[in-house]
């Protein structure tokens, strides 16, 4: 079955990648790695087209089943290398975390299913995105991505469930010389209103914006811009 929010895999290749990256982490963790490990494994999926499920599913749990055990016998605090400064063993928890609940929500839309994901987790997951998308390196390595700064760029993301009071909100704010955020319900150039779960598969682009859940009011085209430049996940 293909995994239409990752083309070109289909769900065996999804389990590969997801089971091959918790590996990685979990030998960068193990052996206290001062720089990074080959990661090819789980980045060439072509050899994975033709995935046994009674195979796939087990090596799945038992290789996340090794990263659990290996983070908590490092503990949170123990040095070693990650791909941004200051990093532990707390790093590669609070991704995987996130980075398993992002794939399982690619496997779960590709059957068709409901996708729900608690709201704690997810927002955790949501400030994590704005950290990562934040880190002043990424206009040393992508240059292109100061284009979205300027005068009166900012981006609000409203977690509103129906006819509820909204929740948590995150700002985004693009007017100065990097990218910044802090959560808090402000006015903003554009917002993007819906469900929590909704607006963090938005912002890893597995949701359409606006869409079925969630409503654009203001600037949409600030929106795709902001959402084109800074994708990843």
């Amino acid at each position: 079955m293909d995994v239409p929010s990752c083309p070109g895999w289909n769900v065996g290749q999804l389990l590969r990648h997801l089971g091959g990256a918790q590996r990685w982490a979990e030998e960068v963790v193990r052996t206290r790695a001062a720089g990074p490990v080959p990661d090819a494994h789980f980045r060439d999926l072509s050899a994975y087209t033709h995935e046994d499920p009674a195979a796939v599913g087990p090596w799945l749990v038992e290789g996340a089943g090794r990263l659990a055990r290996t983070l908590r016998e490092a503990g949170p605090d123990a040095p070693l290398w990650t791909p941004v400064p200051d990093g532990t063993p707390a790093f590669y928890a609070r991704l995987f975390t996130h980075e398993t609940a992002v794939h399982r929500a690619d496997a779960t839309l590709a059957l068709g299913a409901e996708y729900a994901l608690d709201e704690a987790v997810a927002a955790d997951a949501m400030d994590e995105w704005m950290e990562l998308g934040s880190l002043p390196f990424h206009f040393e390595v992508h240059p292109w991505m100061r284009e979205l700064l300027g005068e009166g760029r900012t981006i609000q993301l409203l977690a509103k469930d129906g006819e509820l009071e909204g929740g948590p909100a995150w700002l985004v704010d693009l007017t100065g010389e990097t990218v910044t955020w802090h959560r808090a319900p402000e006015k903003a150039a554009v917002t993007v209103r819906g469900p929590l779960t909704e607006l963090l598969l938005a912002v890893y682009r597995r949701r359409p914006v606006p869409g079925e859940r969630l409503q654009v009011l203001g600037d949409a085209k600030l929106l795709d811009f902001w959402l084109e430049r800074v994708g990843f996940g």
